[in-house]
């Protein structure tokens, strides 16, 4: 019986540490490939082509808190997301503005945006002399086989802060302030207008564009000018410009009146403050430059053709941050036009 049990129990030693050692090797295995899998994730994330991205503003500053902003923020985003090499130029002359993308294009970028409408001419020359070279343009409708254009339908954006200022205002006096007479700027002004004459058609629209998107004083003296007149509400479309606008509302609020600025393109009260910005008309600049930069990564760049973003693509929207200072009642309304608009029921005009 011992001779037995002295035979059989290696046997049994053996096969008990060979079960124990299948057994942990089996436990231990979901748990390396969970690794594994959160690994090749992150993986495929940094094998992202990192891109040399260039940008060149119009005339105004990059620090614009509007447009030209958010696209830089838009490329800050891909450096911290991607490893993007992300740099920008800011032309002071129209003649600064051909030679400024054309740096980029030399220095062999990736990729070489121009922030504006104002820089078509320059980008369809310079794509056309270098057709290897791409090129991305905000609010341009420029169809070339080696540039992505994107642009807006700033028209319903405007139209909802136009149903917000026309039911806010006391004095049915509102102003819209345009950096250029351009195409762009004019969608704008007649989304505004309809958006006013929709909810109170008593209101009137006092008009001026300055002529330039990088001159506060000019912001500050055109605003003056119409809440001298009676206006208690503006929108400006004005970049740069437009921070007179709201120095010239802090002035007068400071001193005991109560005037509105509507801002543009960014949440302008995260700058200028709630006691003076009524509301903000978001146009997802950042976001559009953001996902065609990242396209052009991905190897799926929309080049040769323009992309539109309205409000059905959240392309423009009001500042989330606007029950602050607008009526509940009021945000009722701006969201029953809202689904109008995305369903078809309202055509916005451009013009």
């Amino acid at each position: 019986m011992k001779r037995w049990m002295k035979a059989v129990f290696p046997l049994l030693l053996i096969c008990t540490i060979a079960l124990t050692a299948c057994g942990q090797s089996g436990s231990n295995k979901s748990e390396p490939d969970q690794g594994n899998n959160a690994n090749e994730a992150a993986g495929n994330a940094n094998k992202l082509k990192k891109l040399r991205v260039g940008m060149v503003t119009d005339l105004g500053s990059v620090n614009d808190k509007s447009f030209n902003q958010s696209a830089w923020e838009a490329l800050q985003q891909l450096k911290k997301d991607y490893g993007f090499d992300v740099k920008y130029l800011e032309p002071k002359t129209d003649a600064d503005v051909e030679p400024n993308l054309n740096q980029f294009v030399k220095a062999n970028y990736d990729l070489t945006w121009a922030t504006a409408f104002t820089l078509a001419d320059a980008v369809t020359q310079l794509s056309k002399e270098n057709p290897n070279s791409m090129f991305g343009i905000v609010d341009s409708d420029l169809v070339l086989p080696n540039v992505a254009a994107v642009s807006f339908k700033e028209q319903e954006g405007a139209y909802l802060v136009g149903v917000i200022a026309g039911l806010t205002t006391k004095t049915n006096k509102i102003g819209f302030i345009g950096g250029m007479d351009i195409p762009v700027i004019k969608r704008f002004e007649a989304g505004f207008r309809a958006g006013i004459t929709a909810v109170n058609p008593d209101a009137k629209l006092i008009v001026n564009y300055t002529g330039l998107f990088n001159r506060v004083d000019m912001g500050k003296s055109a605003a003056s000018t119409m809440y001298n007149d009676g206006a208690d509400i503006i929108f400006h479309a004005a970049g740069l410009t437009g921070n007179g606008v709201f120095n010239e509302a802090k002035e007068r609020n400071s001193k005991g009146g109560k005037v509105w600025v509507i801002g543009v393109d960014k949440d302008q009260s995260l700058t200028f403050g709630d006691d003076v910005t009524l509301t903000s008309m978001i146009k997802k600049v950042d976001e559009a430059v953001y996902q065609i930069s990242k396209s052009l990564a991905e190897g799926q760049f929309p080049a040769g053709k323009v992309t539109l973003m309205g409000l059905k693509e959240k392309g423009v929207d009001i500042a989330p941050t606007s029950n602050k200072n607008v009526a509940p009642e009021v945000l009722a309304k701006v969201e029953e036009y809202r689904e109008k608009i995305i369903k078809g029921d309202i055509v916005v005009p451009e013009k």
